[in-house]
């Protein structure tokens, strides 16, 4: 009798044994999951901020004011052809 209690009491034993190996497994492998998904997160906000820059290069006044001369032939008319638009008021 005490000979099959030692027994279950080893089966259990190492029963526990595996469980808190395989949880460690778990856990590491969890965890170089966490951490290569945090570089993947890292390395896109680089190049986010990289886009950013590109873009406010992209979208500076004097670009645009090239393209729209030298594309689309575009020009600042002389002081001659502006015209000032103004609101008329009601008088009431």
């Amino acid at each position: 009798m005490m000979h099959l209690l030692h027994v279950f009491l080893l089966i259990v034993c190492l029963m526990c044994a595996l469980g808190v190996v395989t949880s460690q497994h778990k856990a590491r492998t969890l965890f170089q999951a966490l951490e290569s998904e945090l570089e993947h997160a890292r390395h896109l906000e680089a190049e986010f901020g990289k886009l950013q820059l590109e873009l406010s290069t992209w979208a500076t006044s004097p670009r645009i004011e090239k393209i729209a001369r030298e594309k689309l032939k575009m020009y600042t008319p002389g002081p001659a052809r502006i015209r000032m638009a103004t609101q008329r008021t009601n008088p009431q």
